[in-house]
């Protein structure tokens, strides 16, 4: 069934046995795209919206708090534009994508996955596969949409562990394969890369390997909201072009600090991107703010690391050695309990 309102292609697809049209349910690829005239013209005032042209009801009387009394000076009974190009061309830009038309841009992450699991997943029938210890909300938004989930538990290695790292979590690429090959009701592979709440950053070549297993026919989901303090070298970005059956997630909350503006990104070969809170954004990815950015990721990291060698002297006291990578803005560290401290 060909995806409506989308132009086909007679471009090979990469890797051959990804099909799109059956990774996402039938009903949504029967859905006719939702158009208004503001897809077509971003100036002048459109009267089929119906908006209110004796504009916004905020008084200055009324009890704003006094950075926000700017906005009022702002269209606010205009609707706006739906389309964010600049945004999205500035993400590509920055991300090393060919064009906007790699990025879907959502409100927070949260809604990304939700939106990602609702076109793909059939609610009471299909499957996600998550690895924990892994970010909560994949399970939440599978609960609210009715979709089974399957674990695949992250191995913690010892002290000789993956790249020569003591206690460094790695992904179960075989026990993976393993399950996805049994079950072909598994529709998404769900990766935290670095990790939430282990820090540790999967490596491309478990990815890679996912992506081009022949019995998966689903989509591997890679949420790096914490890309910015593991370095771009290690990002699954680069590996987009290559793959059609890959969607990797970024935000602005962590590394660009704009947790309160809510946006979430998903970044992916068209057409999954059309599948499915603006000028401070457009500000955060100018190349100034970039740079501060940057800036800012190379104190916290230097933070973190004076915090890592600190609480490392406090061995005695029973506080133990981080765990997990040391590849986002935090820690994992082992603190033992009344009963562990009575046992040493």
């Amino acid at each position: 069934m060909p995806i409506l309102g989308l132009k086909p292609s007679s471009e090979p697809t990469k890797p051959a046995h990804f099909d799109i049209e059956k990774a996402i349910r039938p009903n949504i690829l029967a859905l006719h795209p939702y158009r208004c005239a503001r897809d077509d013209y971003q100036e002048g005032i459109l009267l089929d919206a119906n908006e209110n042209a004796l504009g916004h009801s905020l008084e200055p009387s009324c009890q704003i708090p006094p950075e926000l009394r700017d906005t009022l000076n702002a269209k606010l009974n205009r609707y706006p534009d739906p389309s964010h190009d600049e945004i999205k061309t500035r993400i590509a830009t920055l991300r090393g994508l060919p064009s906007e038309k790699h990025v879907f841009l959502g409100v927070g992450s949260d809604e990304v996955i939700d939106l990602i699991m609702r076109v793909c997943v059939t609610p009471a029938r299909e499957k996600i596969l998550i690895t924990p210890p892994t970010y909560g909300m994949y399970m939440v938004c599978a609960q609210v949409n009715d979709v089974g989930v399957v674990r695949c538990h992250l191995n913690l290695s010892g002290d000789e562990g993956e790249g020569g790292e003591r206690g460094r979590f790695s992904l179960p690429v075989d026990s993976i394969k393993q399950v996805v090959s049994k079950d072909p009701l598994i529709k998404l592979i769900f990766l935290c890369s670095p990790g939430n709440p282990t820090g540790t950053t999967i490596t491309l070549e478990a990815i890679r390997s996912l992506l081009e297993y022949e019995p998966f026919k689903g989509i591997v989901v890679v949420d790096e909201a914490y890309i910015d303090f593991a370095g771009q070298e290690a990002s699954a970005v680069s590996l987009i072009n290559d793959y059609a059956n890959l969607c990797v997630m970024q935000t602005l909350s962590k590394s660009f600090g704009l947790a309160a503006i809510r946006l979430g990104i998903a970044l992916a070969q068209p057409p999954l991107i059309p599948m499915p809170t603006a000028h401070l954004a457009l500000a955060a990815l100018q190349p100034a703010a970039i740079q501060g950015m940057r800036d800012k990721i190379r104190t916290l990291l230097a933070s973190r690391d004076k915090l890592k060698a600190s609480l490392e002297s406090l061995a005695d006291l029973g506080v133990g050695k981080s765990i997990g990578g040391n590849d986002a803005n935090f820690l994992v560290i082992p603190i033992p309990g009344s009963k562990d401290r009575r046992a040493g």
